[in-house]
């Protein structure tokens, strides 16, 4: 059998690509980050040749990183950033336009008719999602209005639409296959949840052709070869997995009840539910987690929306830092924020609010402020959204978290980590290997290919890098999430037309 598993992350600002041993541990990894297109705000776009360039760049280079080739690898595993939107022609390959980003708010007004005419409840049932821009279907429907004569060309199979996962199986397949896993199709708004099938009235009402979509298919299952010029011999893709979903499957939240918090450009709180769909009362998503062996795992779902990304704002927006990492030292120069609070609403904002007309706000602001506060601020800003979330998801499940495991980019922050401990009041694990989405992806692979056995194989490689416990007296956290609600309130329905 061959030696490692090759893990293909395509995030929201970077390609990344990661090989993983049997023991789950980090072989070789490589990254690199891609441009943001923002044509106006609150629209994000992205180029999908430079996603596919950077992807491509960064696995070859993993693999040259650890003198490895094709031979060492038993399989890749797809995660990517969900909900953003390629259509691309089915005989050329080439995309017809702009990838449309999960954070854009373009289809706000689309989401206003369907909720005026009475449809949040139906695609609720259906689809276990909100009516609001962030997911996919909406998207679509825009570009299809926007582009004359597009749908015509998708009604007659000519245009295909897939999320980044179903554009890079595409890409790396030669074009042979047009696939998507559960979980990335449980993002799109056409997808029932509970028939396990696109839905052919969500499609009429967002007038759809069905045949521009991808086959919805196991995210553990072989799903075809590379070609063998990408990387001078054929390897088998055989895992895909929405980013978040991925994360959930890494951090080995295999159990009921049991959540992961990644931070990464935006937060994504997701609680394991088992083989039931909850339907969520405090508006929360139900999703899908990963569909394997016929069975299908779902969760209980909250997204906030700008969460690192708001350290990218103090780097390229304010240029108060210079890197990113940067930031926890800048934090450390003051002994807290001094009453400042930074709402990062930047793109409107997600659960349990989804309010796509709020905007970013910062409050508490005197002469005394410093760049010490914001950097603190900034961070804080994604333990009370991730608070938001707990809140919500405790009224849901009737399951009160005692512990929480973290991942993503930003769990490295040992204060932030220590913040979110004191907001919640609950023990935060950080395991050894942070990058659980990846690993995720690697995972779902491994087990399609019998690299590993079975889910106890994977829960075995999960160990804790540290933990971190509240220390924070009661009055002073019940202050602080009176503040940041307070703030909140303020940024609500800020930019709404007219």
């Amino acid at each position: 059998m061959s030696r490692y598993i090759l893990a293909l992350d395509q995030g929201t600002t970077s390609s990344r690509a990661i090989v993983f041993s049997h023991d789950g541990r980090i072989m070789s990894v490589a990254q690199r980050e891609f441009p943001q297109i923002l044509p106006r705000p609150g629209h994000v776009e992205h180029d999908p040749e430079a996603i596919w360039e950077s992807q491509l760049e960064v696995a070859r280079k993993c693999l040259e990183n650890g003198s490895l080739s094709a031979a060492d690898i038993a399989a890749i595993g797809i995660t990517n950033q969900r909900e953003t939107v390629v259509l691309w022609e089915r005989d050329s390959g080439r995309p017809v336009c702009n990838a449309i980003v999960w954070q854009s708010r373009i289809s706000a007004g689309i989401c206003d008719r369907l909720k005026a005419e009475g449809h949040t409840e139906t695609i609720r049932a259906k689809t276990g999602l909100v009516v609001d821009p962030y997911f996919s279907g909406t998207k679509i429907k825009y570009l299809l209005d926007l582009y004359e004569g597009l749908r015509e060309r998708a009604k007659r199979g000519e245009i295909l639409f897939g999320t980044i996962d179903s554009f890079l199986i595409w890409r790396l397949t030669g074009g042979r296959q047009h696939v998507t896993d559960y979980s990335n199709a449980s993002r799109t708004l056409l997808f029932n949840i509970h028939s396990l099938d696109w839905d052919d009235d969500l499609l009429r009402l967002l007038d759809i052709p069905r045949v521009m979509l991808p086959s919805v298919c196991s995210s553990s299952e072989v799903y075809g070869e590379t070609l063998p010029e990408i990387f001078g011999a054929p390897i088998p893709i055989a895992g895909a997995a929405g980013d978040q979903q991925a994360a959930t499957f890494g951090q080995a939240c295999f159990d009921i009840g049991s959540a992961k918090n990644t931070y990464g450009t935006g937060c994504f709180l997701l609680m394991n539910t088992g083989t039931t769909a909850v339907t969520s009362k405090n508006n929360l998503l139900t999703t899908i987690g990963w569909g394997i062996n016929g069975e299908i795992t779902y969760c209980l779902e909250g997204s906030v929306f700008v969460a690192g990304a708001v350290v990218q704002w103090l780097r390229d927006g304010l240029g108060i830092i210079k890197e990113s990492g940067e930031i926890e030292n800048l934090a450390a120069t003051v002994p807290d924020s001094d009453g400042v609070v930074i709402v990062p609403a930047f793109v409107g904002l997600g659960a349990p609010h989804w309010d796509a007309y709020a905007r970013g706000t910062i409050f508490g602001l005197t002469r005394g402020t410093t760049s010490g506060h914001l950097a603190r601020a900034a961070l804080e800003s994604m333990a009370f959204q991730t608070q938001d979330l707990i809140d919500a998801m405790q009224r849901d499940s009737g399951v009160n978290l005692s512990v929480l495991k973290v991942d993503g980019g930003a769990s490295v922050n040992d204060s932030l980590m220590q913040f979110q401990a004191d907001i919640l009041n609950v023990t935060v694990q950080r395991p050894i290997v942070a990058e659980t989405t990846a690993l995720g992806a690697a995972y779902l692979a491994g087990l399609a290919v019998g690299y590993w056995n079975d889910k106890s194989d994977v829960s075995k490689n999960w160990v804790i890098q540290r933990e971190f416990h509240s220390a924070m007296p009661e009055s002073e956290r019940n202050e602080r999430c009176r503040r940041w609600s307070a703030a909140v309130s303020r940024t609500l329905d800020w930019d709404r037309p007219g």
